[in-house]
């Protein structure tokens, strides 16, 4: 079973930064694609970035436009650590986010959350105007 726990949520001031973590254990697909989440009460879990790791071949990001330019994802393979970098961040990004591994052998790192099944507990992330 697939565990991944997250780290790096907190408060901000609007305009400040934060880094998400998540390692994840079990994790040994050859072909990987996980991916940040976030959600707040009432509304539907969105994705925010994911990333597909594709080995030897590189890695492909995607992310949501209310995002865009202002967040990167990364991941560091050795240490199955997905990260999230936050900048610039605003009081609508407040949220708990969580982090998601998709266990397909052919995954396609989708921003869709229903094409996930492995989830972290989540983080709180507020950001204060």
């Amino acid at each position: 079973q697939v565990q991944l726990v997250e780290s790096g949520g907190g408060s901000v001031q609007a305009g400040g930064s934060l880094r998400l973590s998540c390692t994840a254990s079990r994790y040994t697909n050859s072909r990987k694609c996980m991916g940040w989440f976030r959600q707040v009460p009432g509304k539907e879990r969105e994705g925010v970035a994911v990333i597909t790791i594709l080995g030897v071949f590189g890695e492909r990001t995607d992310y949501a436009d209310s995002i865009k330019g202002r967040f990167t994802i990364s991941q560091d393979n050795a240490k199955n650590t997905v990260y999230l970098q936050m900048n610039s961040l605003k009081p609508e990004d407040t949220a708990m986010y969580y982090c998601a591994a998709d266990g397909a052998t052919y995954c396609r790192g989708s921003l869709s959350a229903r094409n996930y099944n492995y989830w972290g507990q989540g983080t709180q992330v507020t950001v204060s105007s």
